[in-house]
C-alpha cells in the first residue's frame, strides 16, 4: 500500500429532493501530495439523513482499502452524522439500537455499518454547509447532481480506479495547486450557540427562583410541542421553526439543510412558494 498517497482530510455531503425522494452523495478525498479523488452515488428513493450516512461510508470503505494507518480528518455538514457517530451511538447500541423513548434508531442499517467501519483515527469534524469551504461545496455539488441524475466528471486518481464505487461515473486525473485545497477548518465554531447558552445561564441567575421555575416550565412545554412535532410527522415554516426555538428565521436558514437542535435533527424537506418547510426526527 506505499504507492497510495497519504491522505490528508475527506469531505462528505449528501443531498436529496423530496426527503423522502432522488437523492444522492458526493465525498472529496484530498492527498498530501495536492492530488484529489472525487465519488459519488445516487439512489431513486432515500432521505438526506441516509444520503449524508452513505456518503461518510463510502469514505470511510475508501480508507480501510488504501491501508492508511496515519489519522485523517472527515468533514462533513451533517450534525446528524458527526454527533451520532461520536456521541449517540454508544448509547442506541446500550439500549439495543433504540432511543431514550424506546423507539427504533432511524436507519439502523447505515449506522450499523458505519460504526463497524470508523476508527480512534478518524477525526470527526463539523464544517458549515454552504459557507464557502471548497471541500464542502464540491461534495454538496456532486451530491445534487448525482440527486438530479445530471452528467458530471469526477476527478479520480488512475492508481485509485480499482477502488471506485459501482455508482461513480466518468472520472479524470488532475492535480490541485496547493492553494486550492482547503485549509485546516478548525476555526469554524458554531459561536451562537455558545454565545446563546452564556446568554441564557446569565439571564437566569438574575432572576428570582420563581422566575426561573416558570421560564423551565415553558421551556418544557416547547419541547412537548418539538415531541409531538417529530412523533406525528409534521412539516414546518422556517418562521414557525425559528418561533419554536426562540431564534430569528435567520438563524434557521442559514443553518444549512441538516442541523441539530437540542433532541432533534433539524432538516430541510422542501420550498412551498416562498417557504421553506422542515421536519423534526427526535434522535437520542
Amino acid at each position: 500500500m506505499s504507492s497510495f498517497p497519504q491522505i490528508k482530510s475527506i469531505y462528505t455531503d449528501g443531498a436529496c429532493s423530496g426527503n423522502p425522494g432522488p437523492g444522492g452523495w458526493g465525498v472529496v478525498v484530498y492527498f498530501a501530495d495536492d492530488s484529489v479523488y472525487e465519488m459519488g452515488g445516487a439512489e431513486a428513493l432515500t432521505t438526506n439523513n441516509r444520503m449524508e450516512l452513505q456518503a461518510a461510508i463510502a469514505a470511510l470503505e475508501f480508507l480501510s482499502k488504501t491501508g492508511q494507518k496515519e489519522p485523517v480528518t472527515l468533514y462533513t455538514d451533517s450534525e446528524y452524522v458527526k454527533k451520532g457517530i461520536t456521541i449517540w451511538v454508544k448509547g442506541w447500541k446500550n439500549k439495543g439500537w433504540k432511543t431514550s423513548q424506546g423507539k427504533a434508531v432511524l436507519n439502523q442499517d447505515l449506522w450499523e455499518t458505519l460504526d463497524r467501519l470508523n476508527s480512534t483515527k478518524i477525526n470527526w469534524q463539523y464544517v458549515p454547509g454552504h459557507a464557502g469551504n471548497v471541500g464542502n461545496e464540491r461534495c454538496d455539488e456532486i451530491a445534487r447532481n448525482f440527486s438530479l441524475s445530471r452528467p458530471q466528471t469526477l476527478k479520480q486518481l488512475p492508481i485509485l480506479k480499482t477502488f471506485s464505487s459501482e455508482t461513480t461515473v466518468q472520472s479524470g486525473y488532475t492535480t490541485l495547486q496547493s492553494s486550492d485545497v482547503p485549509s485546516d477548518l478548525s476555526t469554524f465554531k458554531i459561536t451562537m450557540t455558545d454565545a446563546t447558552i452564556s446568554s441564557s445561564a446569565e439571564t437566569l441567575e438574575s432572576l428570582s427562583s420563581e422566575a426561573r421555575v416558570t421560564q423551565l416550565r415553558n421551556l418544557v412545554e416547547v419541547l412537548h410541542i418539538a415531541d409531538d412535532i417529530a412523533a406525528k410527522g409534521y412539516l414546518i415554516t422556517s418562521s414557525e421553526l425559528a418561533d419554536l426555538m426562540d431564534i430569528h428565521t435567520s438563524a434557521v436558514t442559514s443553518r444549512g439543510d441538516n442541523w441539530v437542535w437540542r433532541n432533534w435533527v433539524v432538516s430541510r424537506v422542501r420550498r412551498e412558494g416562498n417557504q421553506i418547510l422542515w421536519q423534526l426526527e427526535r434522535v437520542d
